[in-house]
């Protein structure tokens, strides 16, 4: 029997660790530009392969899902990024409202919506702090939380690929 494999691109740890260097410059230069909250939107997507068709379709959902809820709260976007590699694609933006009320609208969404737990959209305030969420989320395979699966590395990449696939193919998506 052929082992199952998701479809794109395999990156390693370096990829991986450029991805997040560029990333926090983006955010450091928006917060100096702008000294005002910044979104960093990505996917969180487990193992070697953090995009595909699918998954940027997903993410494509989730940042109409996100840039839609700005605009119902009347909070302005005052610079963005996009950036699609390899690595996954991220939205980076400034905004131009209080931090504490852009994390509750983010995890609204991350809640909400279909594929939300598959949505990483952090909020980082005028200090540079990144936001946390005041509940753990739950693991994608078990329910338990994900740290702890994390941590104990209670399901295989595959699997872990296999949940995310199967949420992809089964959320409807506008």
């Amino acid at each position: 029997m052929e082992e199952w494999k998701m479809e794109g691109t395999e990156i390693d740890l370096p990829q991986m660790l450029n991805c997040r260097e560029r990333r926090t410059n983006v955010q450091n230069e928006l917060l100096r530009g702008y000294g005002r909250p910044v979104i960093s939107f990505c996917m969180n997507i487990p193992g070697p392969i953090k995009t595909n068709a699918q998954i940027r379709a997903a993410f494509l959902d989730g940042r109409a899902a996100l840039i839609k809820e700005l605009e119902k709260e009347s909070i302005a976007v005052l610079q963005s990024f996009d950036i699609a590699e390899p690595t996954g694609d991220e939205w980076i933006a400034a905004v131009d409202a209080d931090a504490a009320v852009v994390k509750e609208l983010t995890m609204e969404i991350e809640n909400r919506h279909p594929l939300g737990r598959l949505f990483d959209m952090d909020v980082i305030n005028i200090n540079g702090e990144k936001l946390s969420r005041p509940r753990f989320r739950k693991c994608l395979i078990c329910g338990r939380q994900a740290q702890e699966c994390a941590r104990a590395r209670a399901h295989s990449v595959a699997e872990m690929q296999k949940a995310v696939m199967k949420m992809l193919e089964e959320a409807p998506m506008n």
